[in-house]
């Protein structure tokens, strides 16, 4: 069973910085690799959105809303995959929530971590 904890998440002042880790176990890391990884946000009274996704392959992508400000890496040796955030706004206050996510034939894995508090504020 993969499991999959976040760290990192804190309160910080608007403009700051923050850097979300998120580390894979119960997986060696021939088949994390093959995982694709994404990171999701989840503010008060609003709907869980996609922040940042890599690839297996190493693509990235990202929601326009932290488009040059976040950046989203792996780590394939170490089983992580980090989101760095720079120039922090209010909006950006949310729970962030990281996911594994791999398709196959026969069926679809996919993983949660429990969440990592990220408060943005004066």
């Amino acid at each position: 069973q993969v499991q999959l904890v976040e760290s990192g998440g804190d309160l910080v002042q608007p403009g700051g910085s923050l850097r979300l880790s998120c580390a894979a176990s119960g997986i060696i890391a021939s088949i994390f690799r093959s995982y694709d990884m994404g990171w999701y946000r989840q503010a008060p009274g609003k709907q869980r959105e996609l922040v940042a996704t890599i690839s297996s392959g190493g693509s990235t992508d990202y929601a326009d809303s932290v488009k040059d400000r976040f950046t989203i890496s792996r780590d394939y040796a170490k089983n992580t995959v980090y989101l760095q955030m720079n120039s922090l706004k209010p909006e950006d206050t949310a729970v962030y929530y990281c996911n594994a996510r791999r398709v196959t034939l026969v069926r679809t894995y996919d993983y949660w971590g429990q969440g990592t508090q990220v408060t943005v504020s004066s």
